[in-house]
């Protein structure tokens, strides 16, 4: 049995706590937050403590932790975990700042503790089956990537403000994804972004709608389609050509039911946001986590993964201010 404390009790702390306590090999034993009274209530809704951070880093019963405070305290909590000999599983992304997450990566790798970086789109059942299927040779060599990536609404400008913007909050996810799919990161990072959908977004030095072509060694190509505001709902696809054939994975929706009549086919909208479309992912990505540490497999993300992805975060962001591509260092 893993015993685990759960660092942050907000959205996402409380989207992992139900993984943690639902599944069979692990028990949520401590909670934290800088809001005690968050902490108190998740503690109290699982039968664990409210504890500090502090102090469930150094209970020695405590074999892991999960963070899903802030992101700019990721990168400290990672190497001060690892450094008291906890196994991680850390939120996207690693940090705000690339230097400062290659400089976590070094601390840790002295510690010999296993860190997973969250990015659990890649077990969604959906995109993990479209992966499997890459794997086989069912459609030859990956050609052409197209990821698109809509959320319903924008989310409160304050939050935007400490996000680290579009490119490493929400597209993070997509690269992850582009460098699962393809196999490696890509050499050319070109992107576009403007402030269409909420002024105050603009205003705030963000972008909210972007697109992004990623250029491969080989020639392959990724595009990436992102936007803070879809209003039919939570748009999640992927598209993937191969030498041999397509692979698509598409919308979950809201039911199965199509409606066909003499004034055309109807169906059910895409669920609505993150927590219907990817619950199922978050526990498979626990699963995984679990299942690496007590098993001693590798980690299925590592926290290299997690520096890849915010390294083709940080070109994007350049790369929409600049106008130009940005060439990724090997």
């Amino acid at each position: 049995m893993l015993r685990v404390g759960l660092l942050g009790a907000g959205r996402i702390g409380q989207v992992h706590a139900v993984g943690i306590a639902g599944n069979a090999r692990s028990s949520l034993v401590a909670v934290s937050d800088v809001h005690t009274e968050s902490a108190q209530k998740l503690a109290a809704a699982y039968g664990a403590q409210a504890r500090s951070s502090d102090d469930i880093l150094a209970d020695p019963e405590i074999d892991a932790v999960l963070i899903a405070t802030s992101t700019d305290t990721h990168s400290d909590l990672i190497e001060a975990a690892a450094k008291a000999g906890k196994a991680v599983l850390c939120e996207k992304p690693v940090d705000l700042s690339l230097e400062r997450a290659q400089q976590c990566l070094k601390a840790v790798e002295g510690t010999g503790k296993p860190v997973m970086i969250g990015f659990n789109r890649r077990f969604d059942p959906n995109f993990a089956a479209l992966k499997a299927s890459l794997q086989k040779g069912q459609i030859g060599k990956a050609e052409l990537l197209a990821v698109t990536s809509f959320d319903p609404a924008p989310p409160p400008v304050s939050y935007i403000k400490v996000s680290g913007g579009l490119f490493r909050d929400m597209m993070i996810h997509d690269f992850d994804m582009a460098n699962f799919l393809m196999g490696e990161a890509p050499v050319t990072v070109r992107a576009v972004g403007s402030s269409i959908v909420d002024p105050e977004i603009g205003a705030a030095g963000d972008v909210d709608t972007a697109v992004v072509t990623l250029t491969y060694a080989d020639g392959r190509i990724a595009v990436i389609k992102n936007s803070r505001r879809a209003v039919y709902g939570y748009d999640q696809r992927v598209e993937l050509l191969g030498s041999d054939g397509l692979l698509q994975a598409g919308n979950m929706l809201e039911n199965t039911v199509v409606r066909s009549t003499v004034d055309g086919v109807v169906s059910g909208k895409p669920t609505y946001f993150f927590l219907e479309r990817y619950m199922p992912a978050y526990a498979a990505e626990w699963q995984a986590f679990v299942d690496a540490v007590l098993d001693g497999a590798k980690m299925p993300v590592t926290l290299q993964d997690g520096i890849a992805a915010l390294a083709m975060a940080e070109a994007a962001t350049e790369s929409a201010r600049t106008g130009q591509a940005v060439d990724l260092k090997g």
